[in-house]
C-alpha cells in the first residue's frame, strides 16, 4: 500500500524532477493532458495551472493515492498503466517515477508513441539510482541468511529496471519521434534523523514492508539503519547528502 503522507515527506525534492521534465514540454494549447502515476496529485495540480483549457485526466494504481488526488479536485482514477490507451485528443502524456515499477515498459513506450496523435508529447522520468548504496544495501540485506527465507519472493528492482537515456532515445526515434533525452544526478541535502531510510521507506522499501509484519519490519529496519548511516554519513551541521540519479525523456510524435 502506498502512503501519501510518507511519500510527501520529501515533496520538494521529489517534485523537482517533475518540473524539470515538464519544463521541456513545449505544448501550447493541448486538448487533453494525462498524468500516468499521479500519486497524491500535488504535482498534477501544476499541469492544470499550466494548461487551464485542457481536459486533465490522472491515473494511479493506488486507491490511497487516487483518494488523495481527488481531494485536491483532480479527475483521478484507479487503473493499471499497462492497460491505458490514449484518447484521440491526448496531446500530452506525463509519467513521472512510474515506469521503473513496470517490467517491459519499453513496449509500452513503443505502443504509446504509435497510438498518440501526430504532434503529441510524451514525457517520462524514472529513477536511475538502483546501483546506489540505498538500493544495493537493501538488496544485500534481503538476500542475507537471516532474511532470505522470509523475503525470497520479494522482488527488489535491480540496476536493469530502467535503461539509459540513449537507449530510450533510440527506442522512440525508431518510432518516428523527435526525442530529447538526458540524465541528472541531484545532490540532495536532507535533514532529520535517518533521512535516507525515511526516503526509501516511501518507495524502494515498500515491497519489503508489504511482506513483513510489524515486528519483523522493525527488525529489518534495525538491521538496515546502521548500514545506511555508514553509507550516508551525517554532516557536522546535522544534514545528509543523498545523491540521486534520474533519467528523463521527452518525445514528440
Amino acid at each position: 500500500m502506498w502512503d501519501p503522507t510518507t511519500y510527501l515527506t520529501f515533496a520538494d525534492h521529489r517534485g523537482r524532477p517533475f518540473h524539470d521534465l515538464v519544463g521541456r514540454v513545449a505544448a501550447r494549447e493541448p486538448r487533453r493532458v494525462v498524468d500516468l502515476g499521479c500519486g497524491p496529485g500535488n504535482l498534477t495540480e501544476t499541469l492544470a495551472q499550466r494548461w487551464p483549457s485542457a481536459t486533465l485526466d490522472a491515473l494511479d494504481s493506488s486507491p490511497e493515492m487516487v483518494e488523495a488526488a481527488r481531494a485536491r479536485g483532480i479527475n483521478a482514477h484507479v487503473g493499471d498503466v499497462t492497460k491505458w490507451t490514449p484518447d484521440p485528443d491526448t496531446d500530452v502524456v506525463v509519467t513521472n517515477a512510474v515506469l521503473q515499477w513496470v517490467p517491459g515498459h519499453h513496449e509500452l513506450l513503443r505502443r504509446w508513441a504509435r497510438q498518440l496523435p501526430s504532434g503529441a508529447w510524451l514525457a517520462m522520468q524514472v529513477p536511475g539510482n538502483f546501483a546506489a548504496p540505498s538500493h544495493t544495501l537493501t538488496r544485500e540485506l534481503a538476500a542475507s541468511p537471516p532474511w532470505r527465507p522470509i523475503l525470497h519472493d520479494v522482488v527488489l528492482r535491480e540496476e536493469d529496471a530502467v535503461s539509459t537515456p540513449r537507449e530510450y532515445a533510440d527506442l522512440l526515434v525508431d518510432e518516428g519521434c523527435e526525442v530529447d533525452a538526458w540524465e541528472t544526478t541531484y545532490v540532495q541535502r536532507l535533514s532529520g534523523e535517518d533521512p535516507v531510510l525515511n526516503w526509501i521507506a516511501g518507495t524502494a522499501l515498500r515491497p519489503v514492508r508489504a511482506a513483513l509484519d510489524d515486528e519483523r519490519w522493525a527488525e529489518f529496519v534495525s538491521d538496515l539503519t546502521p548500514k545506511l548511516r555508514a553509507a550516508y554519513p551525517t554532516r557536522p551541521d546535522g544534514t545528509t547528502w543523498f545523491e540521486f540519479r534520474r533519467v528523463f525523456v521527452v518525445a514528440r510524435t
